[in-house]
């Protein structure tokens, strides 16, 4: 295919607006508007919904997998061949912006819906889907539907994840009607790529239109149940103190003196994203605190050596400060490298719009890393701005880069589209 269409972009913003407006909350002075959509939530079983009747509307073949994955397909002219995949989540964090996930799921749905506006069809068919959960802060485990499509997480061990009230994933995934009956783990793609904001600065700073993402970097969560004793703070020596919140604390500033130290590579970060301390009085030592450890590094082997070496700090601030720590792996990806091929198409097509463009990795897990297990994968950045913040109520993109990336999106599906067995 040599002539390619132009999408529509106010539709495309329209779409992301209208979504927007599900989970919406008024997150002033911040921004006008945050969303807060947390998979298997209400407000996500209304997105769901929605989502769901704009495929309908634009005559794609709809189904769900046992997970709540939900697939939207359109016929090729050559059903024999396997289909290029575009996609990504429209669950979200709680306090989310309007891009992060759903400009993948409707920037995908605005291909389509250019390709039946010129009375286009593909040589290998097209599947948009969204997957459950890709954010994992309601059930612990990021890109879950993913992972359990492509068999990295066991559909019964899926099932089991609670959340913060003891809801499980079945649960919730049948109160709100999302669990289909398609089974999990049997679909194999030509290729997958999705588009998403960059949710960092690089683009933004350097002015770049267009990120061809190489792959993403390694990411190990955990879990921190630290015990110490709760005690009168004015009556309590310090010599005498057992103290959860100081052992958080001290681990806190360990991940911090570990990424600039170097020693686990240039690119290593760390966060302790969650600290809660009980009882949580200002006059009470705290005697536990639930915590949370997210390390994210480009290296596997550094990775390991990370985690190693804070396991042992947990051994030393145990001893040094009378207290238990017990922590629990609930997420886990390697480094993931990308298809060059599939790069090379996404470059090729950007250099053919006139975009700027340049390769980067990812900082962030994505549901086209599990893919990339099953089929060639690849993924395509659009700057932010406000310095590319995400996960935050002023995450935000302009219409013209929203389309930029839609348009090399539904080239680069063209050319694979076309592509023979």
């Amino acid at each position: 295919m040599t002539d390619f269409p132009t999408i529509n972009s106010q539709r495309l913003w329209q779409s992301i607006r209208t979504l927007g407006q599900i989970g919406a909350y008024d997150a002033k002075p911040l921004a006008d508007q945050g969303v807060c959509r947390l998979a298997l939530s209400d407000e996500d079983a209304k997105a769901r919904t929605l989502v769901t009747q704009w495929f309908n509307d634009a005559e794609l073949r709809v189904s769900v997998d046992q997970i709540g994955n939900t697939y939207a397909d359109r016929a090729g002219t050559d059903p024999s061949l396997a289909p290029v995949m575009a996609g990504s989540h429209i669950d979200s964090v709680p306090t989310a912006g309007r891009f992060d996930g759903v400009l993948g799921v409707l920037g995908a749905l605005e291909v389509v819906r250019t390709l039946n506006d010129h009375n286009m069809t593909t040589r290998r068919p097209i599947t948009i889907a969204f997957f459950t959960d890709e954010e994992g802060c309601r059930f612990g485990t990021d890109m879950l539907g993913s992972a359990v499509a492509t068999g990295r997480i066991n559909l019964d061990h899926a099932c089991a994840l609670t959340d913060a009230n003891n809801c499980t994933v079945l649960q919730e995934l049948e109160r709100i009607g999302a669990r289909g009956d398609e089974p999990v783990n049997q679909r194999t793609p030509y290729a997958f790529v999705e588009c998403h904001v960059e949710q960092g600065p690089i683009l933004d700073h350097e002015k770049l239109d267009i990120g061809v993402v190489t792959g993403v970097q390694a990411i190990s969560w955990q879990k921190l149940t630290i015990v110490g004793s709760s005690a009168h703070a004015g009556t309590t020596p310090m010599s005498y103190r057992h103290d959860a919140g100081l052992a958080a604390a001290r681990i806190n500033t360990k991940m911090h003196e570990m990424c600039l130290s170097g020693h686990f590579g240039p690119d290593m970060r760390a966060t302790m994203g969650v600290i809660t301390p009980e009882p949580g009085s200002i006059n009470v030592i705290p005697g536990q605190v639930i915590a949370t450890v997210d390390l994210r590094n480009p290296d596997d082997a550094s990775m390991r050596q990370a985690e190693q070496e804070l396991e042992q700090y947990f051994r030393t601030t145990e001893q040094g400060l009378g207290v238990q720590i017990l922590s629990e792996q609930t997420a886990r990806t390697p480094a993931v490298a990308f298809s060059n091929r599939v790069q090379d198409v996404i470059d090729q097509q950007a250099a053919d719009l006139n975009l700027s463009h340049r390769r980067i990795l990812a900082g962030a897990g994505h549901d086209a890393q599990e893919w990339s297990r099953v089929c060639d994968t690849a993924m395509i950045f659009i700057p932010g701005e406000n310095q590319g913040i995400s996960h935050n109520p002023r995450e935000h993109s302009s219409q013209s880069r929203c389309a930029a990336g839609i348009n090399v999106l539904c080239r680069t599906m063209c050319v694979l589209a076309s592509e023979p067995s």
